[in-house]
């Protein structure tokens, strides 16, 4: 078979050739250069390792980068290929013949298991030196091990299986203990679980595999020379480390499912691909006689995993005799078949051989090959050297193959990095589909592709694909960049033209409403698409003319809505006296600016409807710009005009709650134009407080006093806290109402008392009623009888006043008698002071010898201290270091200002004793004495006890370490 590597090379650079023919005849094309610089790495790259081994090669295994090489007949070599330079050598310590047979390597690389020829099998974890002896292993040919890659660690293998070469699978563990005084077994347990057998009887165990499916299902894959076994079963939640026996025992009495061939070599072997560490695998080749059965793993499956399975036969050139396959290893798109001489790779994606590699005779037959599931390298090896393989990009042809079996999703997938092989799978897509008469996803792949523009277009014209063509023309313009702005126009205008044409004709069948409907709608996106506006709005003349030849009002108006051009629309229905339809333009495309506009034109005509169309803005109009409409309108004086634009400023007003003092005067004007009812409750409703009015005071004073509105002004000269005024005016309207301006100055006696005498004077003079005036003295409680008397006329007996005079003589006696008991208190109170402190300078306290001061334990007489009537007892310097830190932050000063004179004041000898005038005169004028000093200090420190008073009270919510020192405190207990 001719590499298909080759192929791709030789496709390639007919593809360049063929371009650059193009370039010379002056034909445009894709823009993509198609030619290798340089020679590409091969997908499988090998490497001879630098190793001489002193003895033959019997065995190889790698795993997590671990290495193991069975050497002669008793040596054992382990190298960590992250330290390659630093192997080690472990002696299996056998007197006898004994030979290793096969070594089987865990996933974590820690685990291995030898087996040898004599039936007997060692084991040797990555961590120690010493081989031990698996003695339940003893007299079984060991031929497969099964790892529990779920519960296996790098001391415990968990559950495994092992297959022998008499058909039999047994379940087994190992583990090695940490630090045990006495050498244990490693083997726990080994116990028989099934027995495979084929036709002949029973056979060897060639391979077993474990995985693990959905919802806690166990996958047990095991193969003999012609039969692949699927053993099935569901584990018990919490019973994954009693083993696999429940598994097995579901198939004690009837066979699992299994697939068999009739050919067979004498022996077979299972290959998995796992695409990233710790996951499970997704696909398998099985190597038996008949070919390599290759398929994916789907573990969704509720009695197979085996999915889309297909038979691969050998390449002619394998000779089932002397040349047959002796190993297989599988990658992503890949099995390598391992031959006594040579390596072959077959693509699994159609069965060729893309890849030979033949090794020379001088390094020997090839015995095994093997991959290393966590790294990808696979390693070949013969009696005297070791190779290793790199694959390096396997995916970098696999488009071609997926895209010569109509696999373009794929394809594309694998070659999106490459836009020069991504634009030949789109155009072999894009044929493919219009051969199959798929228009629209042909379309759809033809614009994505570099092919010539002219040639898709009319392919789809001739086979009368509109719809199909317009696709392309979509996608075609989606593609464009934004300096290609003649391409942009034609297309742009192409498709107006084409969907009107698609609209006008399926307008008139109603058989194909819904079609209609969704063609006006992608027409509607397309016109109003922002990667368009730009080209639509330079080309908006040619588009206003397609849109008028065809009749078409409504997307007119749509289109001059997009363009932000639809003026013309409202202005063409003004003219016409569609007033109707013009607001209805304007309330469908709500744009304020036009509202603006047109307002003072429509409110004329239609003012009910333009103000409930106001409304329906809401918060999107400035009010504040309609009241030149509103104020041309109303000019008229028409009551229904005013109530129209009364509506709209109480809606503002009351609804949007506009603070705008524009508006708010407006409505001000017109309430007291029109609806003077409404007026004073508006501005009781405003409140009195003026930082939270929105209306101008001094013009809705002017107003209010133009129109005579009385009580509105005197509402506003309390507001305004002119409250004389307010009186002055309501004395003019209502007594009652300036009785309740006259309280208002709550704060300020004097003027309340100066409203109510006007009040009154106001009452006796202009009203001549000498009851009400006394009603006036029993309203406020300032007013006296002698303030009211000069305003009544000297004809007034003293009969009209005897009440409120006895009345107020009676006051005078009650607050006189408040007076003496009161001075009688504090007489009273005064002479008990005094008695207490008599009695508390005749107080004393008796101190004992062995007395200790409460705060350092110490004796308490060896130093000066104080105590205090509860009984504690404090050396001076204790409580002074007790009370200092609590004391405020004045005290503390004060205190050290203190401390400081009494050490700059001198003791006076004990041996002359000076007149108190001699000391008073040596102090000097203004100094203190060293008594009176120490008298301060003491009325500071030793004010109250500092365990009894006030001072413990106020530390109850204080911290015991201070949040400044806290940081500190916490590092010196680490």
């Amino acid at each position: 078979m001719a590499s298909i590597l080759d192929e791709y090379e030789d496709s390639l650079s007919r593809s360049a050739s063929l371009q650059q023919s193009r370039a010379n005849v002056g034909i445009p094309h894709s823009g993509y250069v198609n030619a290798r610089l340089e020679k590409e790495t091969p997908v499988f790259n090998k490497q001879r390792i630098d190793f001489t081994p002193p003895e033959k090669i019997n065995s190889l295994v790698v795993s997590c980068n671990q290495l193991c090489m069975s050497l002669g007949r008793d040596t054992l070599f382990r190298i960590d290929l992250g330290k390659a330079d630093e192997p080690n050598q472990v002696e299996l310590g056998r007197k006898d013949e004994a030979r290793v047979y096969k070594m089987f390597l865990d996933h974590t690389g820690s685990h291995l298991v030898i087996a040898l020829n004599t039936s007997e099998c060692l084991y040797l974890n990555r961590s120690v030196q010493k081989v031990r002896t698996l003695s339940r292993w003893k007299g079984h040919l060991i031929e497969s091990v099964g790892w529990n890659k779920f519960l296996g660690s790098e001391t415990n293998t968990g559950p495994i299986l092992v297959g022998t070469a008499q058909g039999q699978i047994y379940e087994a563990e190992i583990s090695v203990s940490e630090g045990s005084l006495f050498s244990t077994n490693p083997d726990q347990y080994f116990r028989l679980v099934y027995s495979l057998e084929e036709e002949a009887g029973p056979t060897q165990v060639c391979c077993l595999e474990i995985e693990r499916g959905l919802d806690g299902k166990c996958f047990i894959i095991a193969t003999t020379r012609k039969r692949l076994f699927q053993f099935v079963g569901k584990v018990p939640e919490g019973t994954e480390q009693q083993g696999f026996g429940f598994v097995f025992g579901m198939h004690a009495d009837h066979l699992p499912s299994f697939r068999e061939f009739p050919a067979s070599f004498g022996y077979s072997e299972i290959a998995f691909y796992t695409p990233k560490l710790r996951s499970s695998p997704r696909s398998f080749a099985w190597m038996m006689g008949n070919g390599v059965l290759y398929g994916t793993l789907d573990y969704g499956r509720p009695d197979s995993i085996l999915s889309d399975e297909r038979v691969w036969e050998y390449p002619s050139d394998v000779d089932m005799a002397a040349n047959k396959p002796i190993s297989i290893v599988l990658t992503q798109f890949h099995f390598l078949l391992l031959l006594p001489d040579r390596v072959k790779a077959v693509c699994t994606l159609n069965g060729q051989v893309v890849f030979q590699d033949l090794f020379l005779e001088k390094f020997g037959s090839l015995k095994r090959m093997i991959k290393d599931p966590t790294v990808g390298q696979i390693w070949i090896h013969t009696e005297k050297v070791v190779f290793r393989y790199h694959v390096q990009r396997e995916s970098r042809d696999v488009w071609k193959m997926y895209m010569n079996i109509n696999k373009f999703d794929l394809a594309k997938e694998y070659c999106k990095d490459r836009p020069e092989c991504l634009d030949i799978v789109l155009a072999r897509e894009a044929e493919h589909s219009f051969q199959n008469k798929r228009y629209l996803d042909s379309a759809k792949c033809y614009a994505l592709t570099q092919n010539y523009f002219e040639e898709i277009a009319l392919k789809f014209i001739e086979a009368k694909q509109e719809e199909a063509l317009m696709e392309f023309l979509l996608k075609k313009l989606a593609s464009l960049k934004s300096s290609e702005k003649t391409q942009t126009t034609l297309l742009t205008t192409w498709l107006t033209e084409l969907y009107l044409n698609r609209l006008g004709a399926l307008e008139g069948d109603t058989s194909k409403r819904n079609l209609y409907d969704e063609t006006r709608e992608k027409f509607c996106s397309f016109l109003s698409s922002p990667r368009n506006k730009e080209c639509l709005f330079n080309n908006r003349a040619s588009i206003y003319e397609l849109l008028a030849s065809h009749g078409d009002t409504e997307h007119m108006v749509y289109f001059s809505v997009i363009m932000q051009d639809y003026e013309r629309v409202v202005a063409h229905h003004c003219q016409h006296d569609d007033y109707d339809e013009a607001l209805n333009v304007l309330t469908r495309h709500r744009d304020e600016k036009l509202f603006y506009k047109f307002s003072p034109v429509l409110i004329q005509h239609i003012p009910k409807k333009v103000v409930d169309a106001w409304i329906s803005m809401g918060t999107k109009l400035d009010a504040r710009k309609l009241i030149p409409a509103l104020v041309n309108y109303s000019q008229s004086g028409s009551t229904q005009q005013i109530s129209e634009a009364i509506r709209y400023m109480e809606f503002c007003v009351c609804e949007l709650e506009e603070t705008e003092q524009a508006i708010h005067n407006y409505l001000l004007s017109l309430y007291a134009l029109c609806r003077p009812d409404s007026l004073l409750s508006y501005l009781e409703q405003a409140g009195t407080n003026p930082n939270r009015i929105h209306y101008d005071l001094k013009y809705a004073l002017r107003l209010c006093a133009e129109h005579g509105h009385h009580r509105a002004c005197v509402h506003i000269y309390k507001v305004m806290e002119l409250y004389e005024e307010a009186v002055d005016l309501a004395l003019q309207v209502d007594v009652d109402l300036a009785k309740s301006c006259a309280d208002l100055p709550e704060e300020d006696e004097e003027l309340r008392k100066k409203l109510w005498l006007k009040i009154a004077r106001h009452v006796v003079q202009e009203e001549k009623d000498v009851k009400k005036a006394m009603a006036c003295l029993s309203s406020c409680n300032l007013l006296k009888i002698e303030d009211v008397l000069p305003f009544f006329p000297d004809f007034v007996t003293i009969d009209h006043f005897k009440e409120a005079i006895c009345n107020s003589l009676e006051d005078y006696n009650r607050h006189i008698e408040e007076l003496k008991r009161e001075m009688e208190e504090a007489t009273q109170s005064a002479k008990r002071i005094r008695e207490d402190i008599q009695e508390m300078r005749n107080k004393y306290g008796s101190v004992e010898p062995q007395e200790k001061c409460a705060a350092c334990d110490f004796p308490l007489l060896n130093r000066p201290f104080y105590l205090f009537l509860c009984g504690h007892m404090f050396h001076y310097d204790c409580l002074f270091q007790a009370v200092f830190p609590n004391l405020p932050a004045y005290k503390q000063a004060k205190l050290e200002d203190l401390q400081k004179k009494l050490g700059a004041t001198s003791q006076p000898s004990k041996a002359h004793h000076r007149p108190k005038d001699t000391d008073a005169t040596s102090l000097g004028k203004g100094q203190q004495s060293r008594e009176q000093i120490k008298a301060d200090i003491d009325d500071i420190v030793a004010a109250e006890c500092v365990y009894c008073g006030e001072l413990m009270i106020r530390s109850i919510d204080k911290p015991f370490i201070d949040p400044q020192k806290y940081e500190e405190e916490r590092q010196s207990w680490l």
